[in-house]
């Protein structure tokens, strides 16, 4: 057993403060870390943007090392274990970056140098400012004796012209080894824990510089089985440093760069500026040490040109990750639909033209044959599509899996198969399923940071179209059926 403090701790709302009721030192169990409980009294809103358990949720997603256990109101205790055991480091501490303060913030932060000269106050209190660099600003306008002078001795005319030399002079951009991500593996992990994932796309863009600060952007978007409609906008979670957004949305750069991507080129519906539609949830986390609020409460980020470009640029790279799935769908809708046309009207058709002109029987079965390899062409057309949509995604997978992205593990025990050129292998009766009954069983399939929930299948290898397809959604050796009766005997079938 090792010795631990235990605490309570009450809010002083006046005075905005802590107040210690009681400490002491107790055994735990734990070699470390830290144990907090809350009992909050108020009026609870739980569902919606700015409520509770979207909190909860976003808190949960971006920290995959949380075990949270809560209980709300009379309900039941809600569990969501860990899904990494990698703590997060602590960041390097870095120094600001002259070009990113403002002339007022410029004076206020010599002010804590005193007597320091001026010219050690840049090197010491900024980053990327040497020697070499005093040597530039002295070129550029700055007096070298104000170079030597102590910085409280210093006049307002001489900061101001001082701020506007530096503002000029082009200087390194500020190191990135301060900015820390929760990483492409943990996030994909982690966002499992939310519902009954479809499928999902997680991209953590490199560190860049944004406004002279460095910034990291990460986004995963997923769509879920049992949250959110079609007719419905999609729920968008922001996160700034790993601390949830709750309110002012719309005047944020992450809503700003969601509603500035055509998301129709991507399979979804939008509307023109605004945010796409269906049962999606899109999370945008930025991390920066100097990330800059609109306002005092720090719930939105400035939206500056640079930040909000990035942040497209993230999302554009996840949504090409995720439209391949919903592009693979469509395909095998079109298929379906065109192929339930031919069993639909085609006999029809040959009966009509039979009962009409008296044609014998043979002839009967010769024009239900040419019209199986007219109307067919479409079909075959489709699966071309079909085939090319299934390569590509596979080729992602691919590469993904090289990369050493494989995830096992998920808070319902998901299994984890390979959803790329696999033969379906148990044994057992012949079922046919629909798409939602068969996406809509828990056993997941993940693979690289992007991929696609699905049941692991239980029925012998059948051939199947459209819907029954996304249910197993497993292709390697791909077989069609071309009739109902076809389909339900398992008697025909089409490569």
């Amino acid at each position: 057993m090792r010795k631990a403090v235990q605490a309570i701790v009450d809010v002083d709302i006046k005075q905005n403060r802590g107040v210690v009721k009681s400490k002491e030192m107790i055994d735990w169990d734990r070699p470390h870390g830290v144990r907090v409980e809350f009992r909050i009294d108020g009026r609870i809103q739980l569902n919606g943007d700015g409520r509770l358990l979207t909190y909860l949720e976003g808190t949960t997603l971006v920290n995959p090392h949380l075990k949270l256990k809560y209980r709300l109101n009379e309900a039941d205790w809600v569990s969501i274990d860990r899904v990494s055991d990698v703590l997060p480091d602590v960041p390097p501490a870095t120094l600001p970056h002259p070009h990113t303060m403002k002339l007022g913030e410029f004076i206020t932060h010599a002010g804590l140098f005193g007597k320091t000269e001026f010219g050690k106050f840049l090197k010491t209190g900024f980053s990327r400012v040497s020697d070499l660099t005093l040597k530039d600003l002295v070129k550029n306008g700055i007096p070298k004796s104000m170079i030597d002078a102590p910085v409280n001795k210093l006049s307002e005319e001489q900061f101001k012209n001082a701020f506007q030399v530096i503002g000029k002079t082009e200087l390194q951009s500020p190191s990135t080894r301060s900015v820390l991500t929760v990483g492409e593996e943990s996030l994909a992990k982690s966002i499992l824990r939310l519902g009954d994932v479809d499928f999902f796309s997680v991209v953590a863009r490199k560190p860049r510089i944004c406004d002279f600060k460095p910034v990291v952007v990460e986004v995963a978007l997923a769509r879920f089985l049992n949250r959110g409609s079609e007719d419905e906008s999609i729920q968008l979670l922001r996160f700034a440093n790993r601390v949830p957004l709750q309110f002012d949305k719309g005047a944020c750069a992450i809503t700003a760069a969601v509603e500035s991507v055509n998301w129709r080129s991507y399979g979804l519906p939008q509307s023109k500026d605004s945010l796409p539609s269906g049962p999606y949830v899109f999370a945008v986390s930025v991390v920066s040490p100097f990330i800059k609020f609109k306002n005092a409460s720090k719930e939105t980020i400035d939206a500056s040109d640079e930040l909000v470009e990035e942040i497209r640029r993230a999302l554009m790279q996840a949504g090409q990750k995720l439209s391949r799935h919903i592009r693979r769908e469509n395909k095998e809708a079109d298929l379906e639909r065109k192929i339930s046309h031919i069993e639909q009207f085609g006999p029809i058709l040959v009966d009509g033209l039979v009962r009409i002109s008296g044609a014998k029987e043979s002839r009967k079965i010769k024009a239900q044959e040419g019209l199986k390899k007219l109307l067919g062409r479409d079909a075959r057309d489709a699966e071309a599509d079909l085939s090319d949509a299934e390569v590509k995604l596979a080729a992602l997978k691919e590469k993904q899996a090289k990369a050493g992205l494989l995830f096992s593990t998920s808070s319902k025990e998901d299994a984890v198969e390979s959803e790329v050129d696999d033969d379906l292998d148990d044994g057992g009766e012949d079922e046919e399923q629909t798409g939602a009954a068969a996406r809509g069983t828990g056993k997941a399939a993940v693979k690289g940071t992007t991929a696609k929930v699905v049941e692991k299948p239980t029925a012998k290898p059948v051939a199947t179209t459209g819907k029954e397809a996304r249910g197993t959604d497993k292709v390697a050796t791909t077989t069609t059926t071309t009739g109902k009766d076809a389909r339900g005997t398992d008697k025909s079938a089409r490569k």
